[in-house]
């Protein structure tokens, strides 16, 4: 299905008048000429002014207004005739019907928010069809990812239609497409990806091991769930603008073991970086030593002197100091 823009058809205002001073024609019609049949005169006037009173009615039916970022899918008798993408005041044929099969479609998006009149009743959706650019966040997921831990995540995709006969003939619902496959592409990128950095995983596909993962490669993944999202709603006539990751945390029947899991992982990682400096340090004071001849040691009393220091350099509390009074040997 091609989208046909209509042009040429903004003089709602004209026809507006027209039939304005139409209506009053006919009342004052269908006034004389009721005079006129009860002095047994012709009711041609009558008959005519009840008939431009009933056109009258019809042509209320063809003026639409537009505002900006809005469009009105138009069909004749089952047949699509044009688009009307730019805003203005519009007569149109008014047997015309407007077409938007997710009118009444509630998604938790912008644009979908339910506003009330004065009286407090929910007015009725519009068969207009927003072109503003939306944002459409999907429910958490529970996913696993490619180790098998199950992960909660969720998404922001921020949309746009831009062929609006594709969006509404080409799909049944158009929201309800979008949410769906947003969903399914969701699914299939997390489960390319571990949650964390993990050794011996190919996150890219070209056989070779490396360091991508959920929580430290937010935008590409993002990134690769826009592309996949794209590729899945262009035959709905939908432009996806961007997608974000807005929640990412393991699945509470594990997170408690994770978090576990990651102090472990954090405090080795930090007993490493104080083993080596104390090394270092040790390494240092013995070379600082022999250096200056402050004192000559045995490899006995050197190795006691590397196990001090390491104990006092390694260890979790500061350490009590013990003054020798006596000889070293």
């Amino acid at each position: 299905m091609e989208e046909k823009i209509m042009n040429g058809k903004k003089n709602g205002m004209v026809v507006l008048l027209l039939n304005f001073v139409a209506v009053i024609a006919s009342i004052v019609g269908i006034v004389f000429g009721g005079i006129m049949v009860e002095d047994n005169k012709s009711p041609l006037l009558l008959v005519g002014s009840i008939i431009l009173c009933t056109v009258t009615c019809f042509i209320w039916a063809g003026l639409r207004v537009l505002a900006p970022q809005e469009a009105l899918v138009l069909t004749l008798f089952g047949k699509y005739i044009g688009t009307i993408k730019e805003a203005g005041f519009y007569f149109v044929n008014p047997f015309c019907s407007a077409v938007n099969p997710a009118a009444k479609t509630h998604l938790n998006q912008s644009g979908d928010v339910n506003t009330k009149n004065m009286t407090g009743t929910t007015e009725a959706s519009t068969k207009k069809i927003s072109l503003k650019v939306m944002t459409l966040n999907n429910n958490r997921q529970k996913i696993n990812d490619c180790l098998g831990n199950p992960v909660e995540i969720g998404i922001a995709v921020t949309w746009r239609i831009t062929d609006t006969a594709k969006a509404v003939f080409n799909v049944d619902n158009y929201k309800e497409f979008l949410s769906l496959q947003c969903d399914s592409a969701l699914r299939n990128i997390v489960r390319i990806y571990p949650y964390d950095v993990a050794p011996n995983v190919d996150t890219t596909g070209d056989g070779i091991a490396d360091e991508g993962s959920l929580r430290g490669s937010s935008d590409t993944v993002a990134n690769r769930i826009k592309d996949e999202i794209q590729e899945r709603v262009n035959e709905a006539g939908i432009e996806i603008v961007d997608a974000r990751i807005t929640y990412l945390a393991y699945a509470s029947e594990i997170a408690a073991v994770m978090l576990q899991r990651q102090q472990a992982s954090a405090i080795i990682d930090a007993r490493k970086m104080i083993v080596d400096g104390a090394v270092g340090m040790v390494e240092m004071a013995l070379e600082r030593l022999n250096e200056k001849e402050i004192v000559e040691l045995d490899e006995e009393r050197k190795a006691a002197m590397v196990s001090n220091l390491l104990v006092v350099l390694c260890g979790n509390h500061d350490a009590q100091p013990i003054v020798n009074s006596g000889s070293l040997y």
